[in-house]
């Protein structure tokens, strides 16, 4: 689909695009529309294979089969599956570093703290760990997370945190997973040529890595990042370009991690770095954040040295046009090759993970917890010394800022309901909640302009009083939109409208990054456990209507794994085998509860859903 005329859904960025067009640089969405023409009809349904010297194999009906003999089925899945070891790599290796900093800190050797005592001591009650002292209960964590993460053996993790209805099902099926890295294997080696070519089995696997991924390594990343930086409670907080002010000096935070923002913004609050940035000319030093960098510490931080998030990955290029930015920061995930080139508008491009390189920049200041912040006072003098530097007559601004409610995690959800998850299971069964719909995404122009598809689904679910829990880029599309905000209470259908007002939440609350999967799933878990269901009988579901990359497809086989229906856009590559279709659409509900529901139209798909939980509410009677 290309994309013209407005190439968002959101002002702010059409306007900047006009920008970067008049300045002849190169940008995503041109990019992307000059790619239409040559994409691959083979590699959009699956059916091509480079994995051996004997390809690149196409099939099709005259050719059924690869060279080596693999079927439309076998390379479909294998493709898909192969694909999805990146996304739980990505999330593993944060995971470890979490781990790590957590240990750091334990022995002082970090700028952080132990920050939530009480999440610690709950964590290691749950994991069995045992004793007083927050430092060593801290180190002990660590190293049964990174032990637990290793093991050959079952995850103990997965043991602790997932339904005992649902760990049967994994059970019988045999996909209960062992550590993380041992499902890498696992999936790695059999998705290599030659070796596992039965899509079931595939996709089992998959299964297994999926699950491991959600209810092990997200789980303990996140439950880590709330021990060191707190547990997100609700607070205001502004998002879009308009947060990008020219007066300041700015540094943009970037990528999945939070531990050098966290440091960053710890510096910021002092009244010496402050004072060092107005010597220089700006009225201070602000940390702005972006994609889910941005949401880990929006989440977190309410604090005058952190202006608020910009936007998802799409907006890098677009907000960096402004010449507003000092430092870019880049931590692991969502770097655009691109930004090398958005130099020429004043910015410093710096990596800050061992993991991220781009052209013409080959070195960067490595995270380690232990260099963090001696890593953040270069980037705070980097980013001084860039704004005396910065031509002023050729930064633009742009004047779109808005207010937003952020910060709701599974402990902010129970304080809204005074500690009672009653509260919210007595609005569900009489109706007030017709169901809830978690929204994990990305955001693409895949499906047409930027973050349209994510806004109007969301719209569509709450007027039909199906409460929207955001996570992930597609959350920044909906804080930007504004439906993360009070105001958008009126959007609401009116029960659901009448339940927002009395708890004094918007009708789409903002859960985090995509890395919040896991804290959500245990939220669903909760809910099950009440009313003593299995999670398929739940009238809840996903949707991921712009889904990117790897972390989205691994999120998304984990949530048919746990047995919710879970829609997707735009469509998989896999349908060039109706048996890889029908397995993912039909054949694993008999198996797991969930399956995929495919829908290019968010009005459909949004019917869907709710068709989805009427259907579930008459099983259980409400």
């Amino acid at each position: 689909m290309k994309i013209e005329e407005n190439v968002s859904y959101h002002e702010s960025i059409n306007e900047m695009y006009e920008k970067v067009k008049k300045d002849e640089i190169t940008n995503i969405v041109d990019r992307f529309n000059a790619q239409e023409k040559g994409r691959c009809p083979f590699c959009t349904k699956g059916l091509s294979c480079k994995l051996c010297s004997m390809g690149p194999c196409r099939i099709s009906e005259k050719n059924p089969y690869g060279a080596c003999g693999i079927d439309a089925a076998g390379m479909t899945v294998r493709n898909f599956v192969h694909l999805n070891i990146l996304g739980t790599e990505a999330y593993t290796y944060h995971a470890i570093e979490a781990a790590k900093t957590l240990k750091a800190t334990a022995e002082e050797k970090t700028p952080y703290e132990i920050k939530d005592v009480e999440k610690l001591k709950w964590f290691a009650e749950q994991l069995g760990i045992e004793g007083d002292d927050v430092k060593e209960l801290a180190i002990k964590v660590a190293d049964f997370v990174i032990a637990d993460l290793s093991s050959v053996d079952k995850s103990k993790l997965v043991e602790i945190f997932s339904p005992e209805k649902r760990k049967e099902v994994w059970e019988n099926l045999g996909i209960f997973p062992s550590g993380v890295f041992q499902e890498l294997l696992v999936v790695g080696s059999s998705s290599m040529t030659n070796v596992d070519t039965n899509y079931v089995s595939l996709a089992k696997k998959s299964m297994s890595m999926g699950i491991v991924t959600c209810m092990a390594v997200q789980i303990a990343l996140e439950v880590i990042q709330d021990i060191l930086f707190g547990t997100p409670m609700p607070h205001e907080s502004y998002a879009d370009l308009g947060i990008l002010d020219l007066e300041y000096v700015n540094i943009a935070v970037d990528g999945h991690e939070p531990f050098v923002g966290a440091a960053l913004i710890k510096l910021a609050e002092s009244e010496e770095v402050q004072e060092k940035a107005r010597q220089a000319g700006a009225k201070g030093l602000r940390i702005i954040g972006f994609i889910e960098t941005g949401q880990e510490l929006i989440q977190r931080f309410n604090s005058p040295a952190f202006a608020g998030i910009v936007g998802n990955w799409i907006v890098q290029e677009f907000a960096l046009a402004t010449g507003a930015v000092d430092v870019f920061a880049a931590d692991m995930n969502c770097v655009l090759p691109s930004l090398p080139e958005y130099q020429r508008y004043g910015v410093k491009i710096v990596p800050v993970s061992r993991l991220v390189r781009l052209r013409s920049i080959d070195e960067g200041l490595d995270y380690e917890p232990e260099k963090v912040e001696e890593i953040a006072k270069q980037l705070i003098d980097m980013a001084i010394e860039n704004f005396k530097q910065r031509d002023k007559t050729k930064s633009y601004k742009v004047d779109k800022k808005q207010k937003i409610f952020v910060g709701f995690s599974l402990e902010a959800i129970l304080n809204a309901l005074n500690g009672d998850l009653n509260v919210l299971l007595e609005a569900i069964k009489r109706g007030d909640i017709k169901g809830v719909v978690a929204l994990v995404s990305c955001t693409t122009l895949k499906n047409g302009p930027h973050d349209n598809n994510t806004v109007t689904i969301a719209k569509e679910l709450i007027k039909r009083d199906i409460l929207v829990l955001s996570l992930g880029c597609g959350n920044a599309a909906l804080q930007v939109a504004g439906l993360t905000s009070l105001d958008a209470i009126e959007l609401a259908g009116e029960k659901l409208k009448n339940v927002c007002k009395a708890l004094g939440i918007p009708p789409v609350l903002s859960f985090g990054t995509c890395t919040d999967t896991g804290r959500c799933v245990y939220l669903v878990r909760l809910i099950a456990d009440a009313l003593n269901v299995d999670i398929p009988q739940l009238p809840v579901a996903v949707t991921a209507p712009e889904y990117m990359e790897q972390k989205a497809t691994i999120d998304a086989v984990f949530a048919v794994a746990y047995g919710l229906t879970t829609h997707v856009s735009p469509i998989p590559p896999i349908t060039g085998s109706d048996d890889a279709v029908k397995l993912f659409t039909e054949d694993v509900e008999a198996l797991t509860g969930g399956k995929v529901v495919v829908e290019e139209d968010p009005v459909k798909a949004a019917e869907l859903l709710e068709k989805v939980i009427i259907e579930k509410r008459q099983k259980l009677g409400i």
